[in-house]
């Protein structure tokens, strides 16, 4: 029997499968990035596929293994394991648990939004929720203590209750339809909020930049405003279609005699709904922006741009990671 050929070493495998300059490249990306299959692979599996990444990265190439084989083995690497600092992510917070997470969140959010103690309580779960999402895929290496994570999560949640009860008590005499809308606005505003708060470690110390070879040159806070900035309009656009499309169809369907006569499907429909719209949306709104930013080094602080002229006087764009 013959040994199938031996893969070439040359593989770049610190870059994604496909042209990520190219939206459609970036979207097929993120679409193997957020697969929820993903969540239920073993520890066993996941260690293996860091193992057969972190080999291949290094020279050595396993028997028998093919392209295909390398390519699934780094996306279950890239899903589970943080692209700075190589630690295992926590589950809830990985971009693979966003559709499931997010789907029976913001359902409920749409679904129990009439009373003040439900808009609460929901507000409070889903920037739980995305407090610990935003931690666990921020950008660079550095630390952040459990103090300065504790007061970002008590004021990004703080902000985001408050302004769910402000646009709530502001709908009360608009049409219904206009109150199925505050959970949105209040996501919106809320990512606005959360985001930066969860991340001000990387806007206090900048983010780690780097060349097109993944040489580090420095940190820039320049880079992390624009990474944030990202971010934070990628996942406002994550939840539009999820929280501005399902109000419209349950809305009329709520006017028809199947839903008076079975209510109890009311927050199954809803979720579902919010399901469909999350599996196509979050990997395209991932996409919006490639995964590897760049700026130019002219937009980059001073005194950052005199410590990357000392090493690379010809050097005029850097790359870093984004986040999520």
């Amino acid at each position: 029997q013959k040994m199938p050929p031996s893969l070439p070493a040359t593989i770049n495998i610190r870059e994604p499968r496909w042209d990520q300059s190219t939206f459609q490249g970036r979207a097929k990306h993120f679409f193997m990035v957020t697969d929820p299959r993903n969540l239920l692979l073993s520890g066993a599996t996941l260690e293996e596929a860091r193992r057969v990444v972190e080999d291949y990265r290094a020279g050595t190439i396993h028997p028998g293994l093919t392209e295909d084989q390398l390519w699934r083995a780094k996306y279950i690497y890239d899903s589970a394991f943080h692209p700075d600092t190589g630690e295992k992510m926590i589950l809830v917070g990985r971009m693979s648990a966003q559709v499931p997470m997010n789907m029976t969140i913001t359902g409920c959010m749409l679904t129990f939004y009439r009373t003040t103690p439900a808009v609460l309580f929901w507000q409070w779960v889903n920037q739980s929720f995305n407090a610990i999402v935003n931690y666990t895929n921020r950008s660079g290496d550095a630390p952040i203590t459990p103090s300065q994570l504790g007061t970002a999560y008590v004021s990004a949640t703080t902000g985001a209750v408050v302004t769910a009860l402000g646009l709530k008590s502001l709908t009360k005499h608009l049409p219904a339809i206009i109150g199925r809308y505050v959970p949105f606005a209040a996501v919106a505003a809320a990512n606005c909020i959360n985001i930066p708060l969860m991340r001000q470690r990387e806007l206090q110390l900048g983010i780690p930049v780097t060349d097109e070879n993944g040489n580090r040159l420095g940190e820039s806070t320049a880079a992390a405003q624009k990474a944030i900035f990202q971010v934070v309009v990628s996942r406002i656009g994550m939840a539009a279609p999820a929280m501005a499309i399902p109000p419209v169809i349950m809305n009329m369907l709520e006017k028809r005699a199947f839903l008076k006569r079975y209510p109890y499907l009311n927050a199954p429909l809803q979720v579902g709904l919010v399901g469909l719209c999350l599996v196509f949306a979050t990997p395209l709104c991932c996409a919006l922006f490639p995964q590897k930013s760049s700026m130019p080094v002219s937009s980059l602080e001073p005194e950052v741009q005199d410590q990357i002229r000392k090493k690379d006087p010809w050097l005029e764009t850097v790359y870093f990671n984004k986040g999520l």
